[in-house]
């Protein structure tokens, strides 16, 4: 029996899952670390503290899976996209904290560059918004302002990377510095048509090429571990950024193929296969996870899921755990006409509204606690069947399946009401750690565990199947009542109602 290791390296933990040739999870080991808040709108994290729990997981997965290094055909990297690290390539040590792809700082420097009028051109040759949620303008604001970073990256002495190339630096013990093309295609500097650093972009974002890791492939031998990081040398053979990877773990191999992670949002690709289609409603184009050929996928992310829930219980106290959700919206037949918009902080595709914020309407005397969690978990599906139908029109495709994973992806009531209002099935596999799962299955095509993609499909396992059961006529009167709530929490501007308030003298005496 041989066996992959897959290092899983989140926003807020480090993991580590061993599967089986059979694509089963045998052990799967865990460490949190910390987040860093230094000012309003800023996430880091401490590269050092990412390496070491990263490390620690590995060591930990082989000694409680009793396995020896000799025992793994190889290893496989899923992280977090976006984030941005540069280190000294002489010594390894980070310049200074990680940039996480939450943080906002350099949101000025975006709106600077689309008043040039240049994020057309860089829609265009990257498929992403200009956003600093994306890798470009966080690298540039450390090389501005971390005293003598820019020139030491012009000589040479700097590299940067996001999370994958990071962790490859130090498991190769700095031979290797090598990202692949779906977190290159995170960054903004990558151009997807030609599978290249671009020049413009480079120009346009201030920087220098020699700072940046050479593109190899998501599927193939990029390098081997230093042997004393786990006791023998062991082959690096595959890396994905995170969502890509469970696209990938999910068998979502071909065009049409299509996944949702319920977490805190959520994230939908849809497979184009080696279409690079352009969406007319700003969702992202990004790099799939290759093994051969350049292939591509349609993202869109729901900004509140799981938070949505979260909020239920923590700042209503609806309920103490958010298990006891299902239960408690199952509790009725529907929401009873109430809808929850959760737009917290702005709505997404396809309505694109920043000043949008959260609501509830539809309430009446007779609305209970149940109609409430019967209303978020709505809220939730509906958000993503609005998504799934933009992305069906922008790739001219019709969906026969979702595949799910994810925490809220266990909760079957929600599962069932995705299909009502999606009118295909929704699939849950038996491994919901498709994450981890994807990067495995990488690694080992890598490296001779499994040979074909059709080995790998035979792999996935269904362990619930949801079947539709609304009429078309009840599918669209809900989706129809949910974007007229929609239009209630558009363009809300708090600042501009804020000013207005101040102004208000009050009652007469």
């Amino acid at each position: 029996m041989r066996y992959v290791l897959a290092l899983d390296q989140g926003t807020t933990s480090s993991r580590a899952i061993i599967f089986d040739e059979q694509g089963r999870p045998v052990i799967a080991c865990s460490q949190e670390f910390p987040q860093y808040f230094p000012q309003p709108g800023w996430v880091e994290h401490d590269p050092l503290e990412i390496w070491r729990s990263q490390l620690a997981v590995a060591r930990q997965a082989l000694r409680d899976a009793r396995l020896s290094a000799e025992q793994i055909a190889a290893i496989g990297i899923a992280n977090q996209r976006e984030t941005t690290i540069v280190w000294e390539r002489a010594s390894g040590k980070p310049l200074c904290r990680a940039i996480v792809w939450q943080d906002r700082r350099t949101a000025g420097a975006c709106e600077e560059i689309k008043a040039r009028g240049l994020e057309p051109i860089v829609t265009e040759k990257t498929g992403l918004l200009l956003d600093p949620y994306f890798s470009a303008t966080k690298l540039a604001w450390i090389l501005d302002n971390i005293p003598g970073a820019r020139s030491k990256a012009e000589a040479g002495a700097l590299a940067f990377g996001t999370v994958d190339t990071w962790l490859l630096w130090h498991l190769t013990g700095g031979a290797v510095h090598v990202t692949d093309p779906t977190n290159a295609s995170r960054t903004m500097l990558f151009n997807i048509e030609t599978g290249d650093w671009d020049d413009e972009l480079l120009e346009i974002f201030r920087i220098p090429r020699l700072v940046l890791p050479w593109i190899g492939r998501s599927c193939g031998v990029c390098g081997t571990t230093n042997a004393e990081i786990l006791g023998l040398p062991i082959a690096v053979g595959g890396i994905a950024g995170d969502q890509q990877a469970a696209l990938f773990g999910q068998s979502c191999h071909r065009a049409g193929m299509a996944k949702n992670t319920y977490g805190t949002g959520c994230f939908l690709l849809l497979h184009t296969g080696e279409a690079q289609v352009t969406s007319h409603a700003r969702l992202l184009t990004t790099r799939a996870a290759q093994v051969s050929d350049p292939v591509f996928a349609i993202e869109g992310s729901v900004f509140t899921a799981g938070a949505a829930v979260q909020w239920l219980r923590d700042s209503l106290g609806l309920f103490a755990s958010a298990h006891e959700i299902e239960p408690m919206a199952a509790g009725v037949p529907d929401s009873d006409g109430v809808f929850f918009v959760p737009a917290f902080s702005g709505l997404g595709a396809p309505y694109w509204d920043a000043h949008a914020r959260g609501s509830i309407v539809g309430l009446t005397r007779g609305t209970t606690r149940a109609h409430i969690a019967r209303a978020t978990l709505d809220a939730i599906a509906l958000q993503c069947a609005d998504v799934l139908s933009t992305m069906q029109a922008d790739a001219g495709v019709r969906l026969r399946e979702l595949r799910v994973d994810g925490g809220a992806s266990a909760n079957n009531l929600l599962m069932q009401i995705q299909a009502d209002l999606l009118g295909v099935p929704v699939a849950r596999p038996t491994v919901i750690e498709t994450t981890a799962l994807g990067a495995a299955y990488l690694a080992g095509l890598a490296t001779g565990v499994w040979s074909t993609l059709d080995q790998i499909a035979q792999h996935w396992r269904r362990d619930r199947l949801f079947e539709p059961t609304w009429s078309a006529d009840r599918r669209e009167a809900l989706l129809h009542r949910w974007r007229q709530a929609v239009d209630h929490t558009r363009n809300w501007n708090p600042a501009e109602e804020d000013r207005k308030l101040r102004q208000y003298p009050g009652p007469r005496r």
